[in-house]
């Protein structure tokens, strides 16, 4: 069995953490929250959302938030951008690379976006046009990869197929959500292949929420498919608005203490990391999801 010798990890607490809080974070507590991150050693971080306030109240300082942001050229700093008024927000914001999304599901993309997955690529085509003129990276993002709170399971080869349009439209890496967190190590390792056979391995990330406790075994059956890039939030704040029941993602520190034991390098500082998912903790009032912070009295 071989696993990656390094693994990238994507830091989404800021925005995809953050979204569903009900409480109003203020900026200087996300720049907090960005720069002990940073200074961990994460490398890419997902800060937040150009996006209608209307629907995610908790992102309307979009712009505050990459002003506030600290110049650190060994860091990536993206956002997500659903259509071209997020991505021109994104491109006057400084932002070096946006990520847009769709989902294996039908039923979740209109509950979640308001159209069908076809017109949502639709959608995508005069951004990715756009990105591209301005070489922004894009990143895709597929939502209900191992099921759906409305269709239940969902059939592979589907998720599979959006994951290669995402990629032949020109995103650069493709993350595959377990949105709800209802998969297991057997099911996410069939997926992870049958995606593999249609995006180069490299270019897939692992986007698991850990509701039912399973998203570092999933993770590591990924790791023997050669998955080498892992979504995560610290503290393992996040859920999702359209998906009831959902938990928040991964946490970042679990994930990195799996992999420091599996002799896996990240780059990341877990102690640093720790105190990140500490101060964002405290500012939401609650104990942090991370089974390792906690342990080791955080």
């Amino acid at each position: 069995m071989t696993y990656p010798r390094k693994v990238k990890i994507v830091e989404v607490s800021p925005r995809d953490g953050l979204q569903n809080e009900k409480q109003i974070i203020a900026v200087e507590d996300k720049l907090k929250l960005i720069n002990g991150l940073r200074t961990a050693g994460v490398k890419h971080i997902e800060v937040t959302g150009f996006v209608s306030p209307k629907w995610v109240p908790q992102l309307a300082d979009a712009k505050q938030v990459c002003a506030g942001l600290t110049a650190d050229e060994s860091v990536c700093y993206s956002a997500l951008t659903p259509n071209m008024k997020g991505l021109e927000a994104a491109i006057e914001s400084g932002i070096q690379e946006v990520a847009v999304f769709t989902a294996a599901s039908e039923t979740f993309n209109q509950k979640n976006i308001n159209c069908s997955i076809e017109e949502s690529f639709d959608r995508f085509v005069p951004v990715m046009e756009r990105a591209r003129n301005l070489n922004i990276k894009v990143r895709g993002y597929v939502s209900c990869v191992l099921g759906c709170p409305y269709e239940g399971d969902i059939d592979p080869l589907v998720v599979a197929q959006v994951a290669q349009r995402l990629h032949a439209m020109g995103c650069y890496e493709v993350s595959l959500g377990d949105t709800i967190g209802t998969g297991t190590p057997l099911a996410a390792q069939q997926m992870f292949n049958l995606c593999a056979k249609q995006v180069p391995t490299k270019q897939l990330a692992l986007h698991f929420h850990d509701t039912y406790g399973q998203a570092l075994a999933n993770i590591q059956a990924c790791l023997e498919s050669g998955a080498s890039v892992i979504d995560a939030s610290v503290a393992g704040i996040g859920g999702c608005p359209y998906a009831k029941g959902a938990t928040g993602n991964v946490s970042t520190e679990n994930v990195v203490y799996m992999l420091n034991g599996m002799g896996i390098e990240t780059g990341v500082d877990l102690d640093a990391l720790i105190g990140a998912g500490r101060q964002i903790s405290a500012v939401l009032g609650r104990k942090s999801n991370s089974q390792v912070a906690n342990a080791l009295g955080c």
